[in-house]
């Protein structure tokens, strides 16, 4: 078995997985305790649907809308092209996370939180299906819509340029949350004391949504759309199962993360399950061994 893994880890294209793999379940496993924490976990369900519903409108005006050129002057030219999903997924869903940011903070307001992500969630999965129906942008629509929604194949056809883009907005994500620790920590327990005492929370609450979305956004490569939740809630749990301070949780929150998602990279390659769907099997095995073990603690 160990021959075999070391012969697939020659392929670039397995390397490059579990390079995506250990950083999207990273940073994921960070800002899920503190969206369990805050009872808003759900959030991150209905921000990837919101994703799947921007890959689709994206792979619709890369298949039918060229790429088109504005000349400002002789030395400056702007070119706008389609060609890449990421740019209109990501603004799409960060737009998406702070509007349920608003809905789910807003006492005012006739629709709350948690109606505002099941309308936008179930919204942005049908108009997804019926634009990719509609204008057909590929010959096997049910292998993509598949592949999209749990993540079946994209994880193993990742190109170098999206490594490069996962890594960098990896680490920038993993700075921010070091960086801000404090502050998120504090929000996170008692936004009304924070408040009282000068903390901005609703600066760092959108700076919590921004984060979730572009976590989001990179998670489906990952496990696809549908199980992105499981990425960033069972590490959490698991954690709390064992430990009680914040930071403790956070700390192996990561760790489980990392293992389980490394765990089921290597049994899906070895036994040719689907990736995403072996991961969260994975998360799931993780917590009950996890609820077995608090329970002796």
């Amino acid at each position: 078995m160990i021959d075999t893994l070391i012969q697939y880890f020659n392929y670039e294209m397995v390397r490059y997985a579990f390079i995506t793999g250990i950083l999207i379940s990273l940073c994921s496993s960070l800002l899920g305790v503190t969206l369990v924490l805050k009872r808003f976990s759900f959030i991150s369900d209905g921000l990837s649907h919101v994703a799947f519903g921007g890959i689709c409108i994206a792979s619709v005006l890369k298949a039918s809308v060229k790429p088109f050129v504005i000349k400002f002057s002789e030395s400056f030219t702007l070119k706008i092209d389609f060609s890449s999903n990421m740019p209109l997924v990501l603004a799409v869903t960060i737009i998406s996370a702070i509007i349920l940011l608003k809905s789910g903070n807003s006492n005012s307001k006739k629709i709350k939180g948690d109606a505002a992500i099941a309308m936008i969630s179930v919204s942005s999965l049908a108009i997804g299906y019926l634009l990719m129906n509609r204008f057909n942008t590929s010959s096997n629509l049910s292998g993509d819509v598949c592949s999209t929604l749990f993540g079946s194949t994209s994880i193993l056809t990742l190109t170098k340029k999206d490594v490069w883009l996962c890594t960098i907005l990896s680490i920038l994500m993993i700075v921010l949350f070091v960086v801000f620790y404090n502050k998120i920590f504090a929000v996170t327990f008692d936004e009304a004391f924070a408040t009282a005492v000068g903390t901005k929370a609703q600066v760092y609450n959108l700076f919590i949504a921004i984060i979730i979305a572009i976590i989001v956004v990179l998670a489906m490569n990952l496990v696809g759309s549908l199980l992105i939740s499981a990425l960033v809630i069972f590490p959490a749990l698991c954690s709390m199962k064992l430990f009680k301070s914040f930071k403790a949780v956070t700390i192996s929150s990561a760790v489980i993360s990392v293992l389980c998602s490394v765990t089921g990279l290597i049994i899906s390659i070895l036994q040719g399950t689907p990736v995403g769907s072996t991961i969260v099997a994975t998360d799931l095995a993780a917590f009950i061994i996890c609820t077995i073990v608090g329970k002796f603690l």
